[in-house]
Protein backbone atom coordinates (compact mmCIF):
# COMPACT_ATOMS: atom_id res chain seq x y z
CA UNK A 1 0.00 0.00 0.00
CA UNK A 2 1.11 3.55 -0.78
CA UNK A 3 -0.29 7.01 -0.32
CA UNK A 4 -2.06 8.86 -3.16
CA UNK A 5 0.16 11.58 -4.56
CA UNK A 6 -2.84 13.98 -4.72
CA UNK A 7 -4.79 13.52 -1.48
CA UNK A 8 -2.63 11.25 0.70
CA UNK A 9 -5.31 8.54 0.98
CA UNK A 10 -3.85 5.04 1.32
CA UNK A 11 -4.25 3.08 -1.94
CA UNK A 12 -3.05 -0.15 -3.55
CA UNK A 13 0.04 0.07 -5.76
CA UNK A 14 -2.06 -1.44 -8.59
CA UNK A 15 -4.97 1.02 -8.24
CA UNK A 16 -6.02 2.68 -11.48
CA UNK A 17 -7.74 5.55 -9.66
CA UNK A 18 -7.81 6.82 -6.11
CA UNK A 19 -11.13 5.93 -4.40
CA UNK A 20 -10.99 9.22 -2.51
CA UNK A 21 -10.07 11.84 -5.16
CA UNK A 22 -10.16 9.83 -8.45
CA UNK A 23 -6.55 10.73 -9.36
CA UNK A 24 -5.31 8.37 -12.09
CA UNK A 25 -2.55 5.91 -11.06
CA UNK A 26 -2.40 7.39 -7.52
CA UNK A 27 0.49 5.22 -6.28
CA UNK A 28 2.92 6.64 -8.84
CA UNK A 29 5.09 9.50 -7.57
CA UNK A 30 4.70 11.33 -10.88
CA UNK A 31 2.16 10.74 -13.63
CA UNK A 32 2.23 12.72 -16.86
CA UNK A 33 -0.43 11.14 -19.05
CA UNK A 34 -1.70 8.16 -21.00
CA UNK A 35 0.07 6.43 -23.86
CA UNK A 36 3.60 5.95 -25.10
CA UNK A 37 6.39 8.45 -25.72
CA UNK A 38 10.06 8.02 -26.59
CA UNK A 39 12.66 10.72 -27.23
CA UNK A 40 16.21 9.86 -28.20
CA UNK A 41 18.90 11.47 -26.08
CA UNK A 42 20.85 12.47 -29.20
CA UNK A 43 19.67 15.85 -30.47
CA UNK A 44 20.35 18.34 -33.23
CA UNK A 45 19.61 22.05 -32.56
CA UNK A 46 17.57 21.02 -29.51
CA UNK A 47 15.39 18.57 -31.43
CA UNK A 48 15.75 14.85 -30.69
CA UNK A 49 16.86 12.67 -33.60
CA UNK A 50 13.82 10.47 -32.98
CA UNK A 51 10.61 11.35 -31.18
CA UNK A 52 7.78 8.83 -31.05
CA UNK A 53 4.61 10.02 -29.35
CA UNK A 54 1.27 8.29 -29.03
CA UNK A 55 0.54 10.02 -25.76
CA UNK A 56 -2.04 12.24 -24.12
CA UNK A 57 -1.42 14.65 -21.23
CA UNK A 58 -3.52 14.39 -18.07
CA UNK A 59 -5.85 17.08 -19.51
CA UNK A 60 -6.32 14.75 -22.55
CA UNK A 61 -4.42 16.99 -24.96
CA UNK A 62 -2.26 15.01 -27.41
CA UNK A 63 1.53 15.26 -27.18
CA UNK A 64 2.85 15.93 -30.72
CA UNK A 65 6.01 14.21 -31.90
CA UNK A 66 8.67 16.87 -32.59
CA UNK A 67 12.04 15.75 -33.85
CA UNK A 68 14.27 15.20 -36.83
CA UNK A 69 12.28 11.97 -37.31
CA UNK A 70 8.80 12.40 -35.82
CA UNK A 71 6.41 9.47 -35.49
CA UNK A 72 2.99 9.81 -33.90
CA UNK A 73 -0.60 10.89 -34.27
CA UNK A 74 0.64 14.48 -34.68
CA UNK A 75 4.12 15.02 -36.10
CA UNK A 76 6.42 17.96 -36.78
CA UNK A 77 9.91 17.33 -38.10
CA UNK A 78 12.21 16.83 -41.04
CA UNK A 79 10.78 13.35 -41.67
CA UNK A 80 7.28 12.71 -40.31
CA UNK A 81 5.22 9.56 -40.17
CA UNK A 82 1.90 10.58 -38.68
CA UNK A 83 -1.82 11.04 -39.02
CA UNK A 84 -1.43 14.83 -39.10
CA UNK A 85 2.04 15.94 -40.16
CA UNK A 86 4.19 18.91 -41.08
CA UNK A 87 7.66 18.26 -42.38
CA UNK A 88 10.13 18.27 -45.23
CA UNK A 89 9.35 14.63 -46.07
CA UNK A 90 6.03 13.28 -44.85
CA UNK A 91 4.03 10.07 -44.92
CA UNK A 92 0.71 11.10 -43.38
CA UNK A 93 -3.02 11.00 -43.67
CA UNK A 94 -3.15 14.83 -43.64
CA UNK A 95 0.05 16.76 -44.36
CA UNK A 96 1.73 20.03 -45.24
CA UNK A 97 5.13 19.11 -46.57
CA UNK A 98 7.89 19.55 -49.09
CA UNK A 99 7.64 15.99 -50.39
CA UNK A 100 4.61 13.95 -49.34
CA UNK A 101 2.81 10.66 -49.60
CA UNK A 102 -0.62 11.33 -48.15
CA UNK A 103 -4.34 10.86 -48.31
CA UNK A 104 -4.87 14.65 -48.11
CA UNK A 105 -1.83 16.79 -48.73
CA UNK A 106 -0.33 20.11 -49.71
CA UNK A 107 3.26 19.86 -50.89
CA UNK A 108 5.95 20.85 -53.36
CA UNK A 109 5.89 17.28 -54.76
CA UNK A 110 2.98 15.06 -53.79
CA UNK A 111 1.44 11.63 -54.18
CA UNK A 112 -2.04 11.75 -52.68
CA UNK A 113 -5.69 10.88 -52.99
CA UNK A 114 -6.63 14.56 -52.59
CA UNK A 115 -4.08 17.32 -52.74
CA UNK A 116 -2.49 20.50 -54.00
CA UNK A 117 1.08 20.67 -55.24
CA UNK A 118 3.56 23.25 -56.50
CA UNK A 119 5.89 21.30 -58.84
CA UNK A 120 4.86 17.65 -59.26
CA UNK A 121 1.80 15.72 -58.20
CA UNK A 122 0.06 12.42 -58.76
CA UNK A 123 -3.15 11.00 -57.41
CA UNK A 124 -6.88 10.70 -57.71
CA UNK A 125 -7.86 14.36 -57.13
CA UNK A 126 -4.53 16.18 -57.18
CA UNK A 127 -4.25 19.67 -58.66
CA UNK A 128 -1.50 22.25 -59.15
CA UNK A 129 -1.74 25.37 -56.99
CA UNK A 130 -1.65 27.61 -60.07
CA UNK A 131 -4.67 25.79 -61.56
CA UNK A 132 -6.72 26.31 -58.40
CA UNK A 133 -5.45 29.79 -57.47
CA UNK A 134 -4.20 31.62 -60.59
CA UNK A 135 -2.52 34.23 -58.36
CA UNK A 136 0.34 31.78 -57.73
Amino acid sequence: MKHCRECGHEVSEQALTCPSCAAPYPAKEKWDGWGFEYKSEAALFGWPWLHISFKYQPNRMPVPARGIIAIGQFGLGVVTISQFGVGLISVSQFTLSGFALAQFGIAYALIAQFGLFVEKGWGQFVRRFSDVWPVF
